[in-house]
């Protein structure tokens, strides 16, 4: 009987925390808005929050979860390449009738504003504080671990896009995990978000 409720268990306590809290934000998320705008919002939680909780938690730089430039000229590269390789994919998929129903109330003229603010806190979340502090723990799992929360983190956008981001999490992960910043597929993924915005929502 006294084995019934021993349970021989060890947690290390930052993969505890980034679980547990990076949880919390997304459904805080869903269920609430804060400033009444969904990008400043997304700062708040998907920046601000991990990084307070890096510098007053865990006591540890910033830079070990890829806020920093790293290794800038293979960044570019990637990026250069992530841009050449997903323009013509977003024109072949901002055909999709669902993709322009859906962007089309997205479109404003400060789009590459709202698009940045949208995005520089889902990336540093993602290819940043989940795959970074994964990764001492986890080695190259934490590449998927960190891309299955990203795709559900896309249900209700429409299927095509969906289906696809369990792969472009991995890739953005992959980017971020070579060149040691997560600076570098946030900027992919800015360039992407607006571009299929212009192409399927601003018909």
């Amino acid at each position: 009987m006294r084995n019934l409720f021993h349970f021989d268990l060890k947690f290390d306590r930052d993969i505890v925390v980034i679980t547990i809290a990076s949880t919390l934000l997304m459904l805080a998320d869903y269920y609430h808005r804060f400033t009444g705008i969904t990008a400043l919002d997304r700062v708040i939680l998907y920046l601000l929050a991990p990084l307070a909780i890096t510098v007053f938690v865990f006591r540890r730089p910033l830079g070990e979860f890829g806020f920093q430039l790293g290794d800038w000229k293979l960044g570019l590269t990637y990026t250069a390449i992530g841009v050449a390789i997903g323009t013509p994919i977003i024109w072949w998929a901002a055909q999709d009738p669902a993709m322009q129903e859906y962007y089309k109330p997205l479109y404003s003229p400060i789009l590459p504003l709202m698009t940045f603010l949208d995005l520089i806190g889902w990336e540093f979340i993602f290819r940043g504080w989940m795959l970074f502090g994964y990764k001492k723990e986890f080695g190259a799992h934490a590449l998927w671990l960190q891309a299955v929360p990203f795709a559900l983190m896309h249900l209700g956008k429409p299927e095509l896009e969906t289906m696809s981001t369990i792969f472009g999490g991995f890739v953005f992960g992959l980017i971020a995990w070579k060149t040691r910043s997560f600076l570098y597929p946030f900027l992919i993924h800015w360039y992407i978000f607006t571009l299929v915005v212009v192409l399927a929502g601003g018909r």
